[in-house]
């Protein structure tokens, strides 16, 4: 098999494989209630200062629309909490609950452990060429994402994984 063709199976296989593992590494002990578009929704909030509907749409690359379905999921779930801001009323800030910081701990946990599987092994110089050839694939991912519209809800639902 040529390199091409072998990249082209092993990036399928990794795509697919990543989703399904994540989404198991997800749904454990009190968050079985997480899916993986929830969890995307979590990590754009982070646990910093609260952020705006609009800020965190921006960075998921959807609607606010489309955001607003997915935060409603997660202030029920008790993961987020939605306040407006206090210098302008119009502004819907959103933040993580103590559930929500510990679900991103927790996942953020799980990126550690996959990173440090990826390089482990790996000679510095190694890692530098493996670093640009992930920023290729996501530049060439993120030039066909451009040339499209904002995703539908259903796209955000149906995505695999992100950058982190």
């Amino acid at each position: 098999m040529d390199i091409t063709s072998t990249l082209n199976e092993v990036l399928v296989k990794l795509f697919r494989d990543i989703t399904i593992i994540e989404e198991k590494a997800i749904k454990t002990g009190e968050y079985k209630d997480l899916t993986v578009n929830d969890m995307h929704v979590i990590e754009a909030i982070d646990r910093k200062e609260p952020k705006s509907m609009s800020s965190v749409a921006k960075a998921l690359s959807v609607t606010t629309g489309t955001l607003t379905i997915s935060v409603n999921g997660l202030v029920k779930k008790g993961y987020v909490n939605r306040t407006r801001s206090e210098e302008d009323r119009r502004v819907v800030l959103i933040s993580l609950t103590d559930k929500g910081c510990r679900a991103f701990a927790q996942h953020q946990d799980f990126h550690q452990k996959m990173i440090h599987a990826v390089v482990e092994g790996l000679t510095a110089e190694e890692q530098v060429i493996l670093e640009r050839a992930l920023k290729n694939a996501n530049s060439f991912f993120r030039s066909v994402s451009d040339s499209g519209s904002r995703r539908s809800s259903k796209e955000v639902k149906s995505e695999g994984p992100q950058s982190r």
